[in-house]
């Protein structure tokens, strides 16, 4: 299992680039999965729907099964945020893991950035940022640099460094 990141500062526009790869990868035959970290709570299901209920009692973990998906639920209940690598673990196995956000893991990671948000390059600062997604040029960065709209590009540089990493 094969690990990428995409980066940046908020509203810069790493979902919509997330998204866009993962339907072009899967598209080719890869078999994709995501992990997205988010800054702020994130609740999943609604109060007193029966998940919620059996969270509220006290299950450390609580399954949703249907016909078509499953997923698990599982409270910290005051446990540390767990790791990218621990996250990463609890996955099936597949292709490729595209990792938005966990900007400060070491990781390979890919940065969306947009003029119009004015945040600085993370790039700078973060050697294991290895490529550039922006709608303004950085001729004195010296990595590998794409529009944001250039998803065909950016899903195969990033196939390109997951078959050199594999040999």
């Amino acid at each position: 299992m094969q690990v990428f990141g995409v980066v940046g500062w908020k509203n810069n526009g790493k979902t919509t680039l997330v998204v866009r790869l993962v339907e072009h990868l899967t598209g080719r035959g890869l078999r994709v999965s995501t992990v997205k970290h988010a800054h702020h709570e994130v609740e999943l299901d609604q109060p007193g729907k029966d998940t919620w209920r059996h969270r509220e009692a006290g299950a450390q973990e609580v399954v949703l099964a249907t016909a078509r998906r499953f997923a698990i639920v599982h409270e910290l209940r005051g446990a540390p945020e767990p790791s990218l690598d621990e996250l990463l673990a609890r996955l099936a196995p597949c292709d490729l893991v595209l990792v938005e956000g966990f900007k400060r893991f070491a990781h390979p990671k890919l940065e969306v950035h947009r003029r119009a948000r004015g945040t600085p390059l993370l790039a700078r600062e973060d050697p294991s940022i290895v490529a550039l997604a922006t709608d303004e040029p950085f001729p004195d960065l010296p990595l590998p640099q794409f529009d944001l709209d250039d998803v065909a590009g950016i899903a195969a540089f990033i196939l390109e460094r997951m078959e050199r990493a594999a040999s």
